[in-house]
């Protein structure tokens, strides 16, 4: 019983680690289906006023954006928190503090703000206003390291998805934000919701009638019908469609003139990266050459130095028969003779007594 009991639990686990799979997999698709809906309609609404939290617009794009960065987080409790709710602003915080001229400490040291929810939130608020939001994300995303600490497999901040992220949110840069970051206009107690329904009817109002145009047109086809005299309706039916046409057009128009905008402040984006490099390369490039010179003109110096040296050196050695000289000068007396021959030394030995050497 225990291993059939095994087998069929093991089977149903297969299934279940599939569906889950497929759900992260649909959510990630979702979220980012929906934030693509939310930048086109932020750039389509923006004039020339600066859009703050009044716009619905901004208020689900920022959801949206919440939940992406929420998406697969680890944990819900943190001991480092002040209110014990671990957010993605505790990995903002680290992951962007390598960004130059952040404001990550201006958010820490906001005293009206003071939950991790409410500081994430003035984190994308004041982002916008810096027209940096794509920045601060991509060196979040460099910090590899710190993101797999912060978020489990399958999140959007560890797929690939993530550089579309990056890519969508560029065009942001291209519209004025104003908000108010000072009293209780964060709230950081309740959860954000995303609605929907703007992005459900998105396609339909850019394929078909609205619901009066439908209306007017088969009022206008039933009076056609029950009236075929009057010669002037199809006229009518005619400029209709023809109205129609344009408004079609004018909002294709309008969507090609906000992918325009957002491609040409990518471009932009990309020109001012590739300027900064380009500074980059020459500054190292002077750099290497100064380091260049410098460590040649020290390698003179040192040879220099070693010639000088082997000057001094050469006047402190005598010459070549001055230590013969001195070592004649200083025996008193010849060698010669002045050890003992053979002859005697064996004299020596005849006279030594061999009864010495017996037991």
């Amino acid at each position: 019983m225990e291993p059939s009991f095994i087998q069929s639990a093991m089977a149903l686990g297969l299934p279940s680690k599939k569906a889950s799979s497929r759900n992260i997999a649909v959510e990630r698709k979702n979220l980012l289906t929906v934030c693509r809906f939310s930048v086109k309609t932020l750039l389509e609404k923006y004039t020339a006023e600066p859009i703050d939290d009044s716009s619905e617009e901004f208020v689900n794009f920022a959801a949206i954006l919440e939940h992406i960065l929420s998406h697969r987080f680890k944990g819900h409790v943190s001991w480092f928190s002040t209110d014990g709710q671990r957010g993605f602003w505790d990995y903002i915080r680290i992951a962007c503090s390598k960004v130059p001229n952040n404001c990550i400490s201006s958010i820490e040291n906001m005293e009206n703000i003071s939950t991790s929810r409410a500081k994430g939130r003035a984190w994308i608020r004041l982002a916008l206003m810096e027209k940096r939001l794509s920045e601060y994300i991509v060196t979040a995303l460099r910090d590899t390291r710190t993101t797999r600490r912060f978020y489990d497999d399958g999140a959007i901040l560890l797929r690939e998805e993530s550089s579309v992220l990056t890519g969508m949110l560029i065009g942001l840069s291209a519209i004025d934000f104003s908000f108010c970051l000072k009293g209780e206009g964060i709230d950081g107690k309740t959860p954000a919701v995303i609605d929907y329904t703007p992005y459900l009817k998105f396609t339909q109002s850019y394929d078909y009638l609205s619901e009066e145009e439908d209306r007017e047109s088969v009022g206008g086809s039933s009076s056609e019908d029950s009236s075929p005299e009057h010669p002037y309706l199809p006229l009518l039916t005619d400029e209709e469609s023809w109205y129609s046409k344009w408004r079609k057009m004018e909002q294709k128009f309008r969507i090609v003139y906000a992918q325009k905008g957002y491609l040409e402040e990518l471009v932009r984006l990309r020109e001012s990266q590739l300027k900064n490099l380009e500074a980059e390369n020459k500054r190292l490039t002077q750099r290497l050459t100064e380091q260049a010179e410098q460590s040649l003109q020290e390698k003179h110096q040192l040879e220099g130095v070693i010639l000088e040296l082997q000057e001094q050196l050469t006047g402190l050695l005598p010459s070549e028969n001055a230590p013969i000289k001195q070592f004649n000068s200083s025996i008193g007396a010849p060698l010669v003779n002045q050890w003992p021959s053979l002859g005697t030394l064996n004299d020596n030995k005849t006279s030594v007594k061999p009864s010495l050497y017996r037991r």
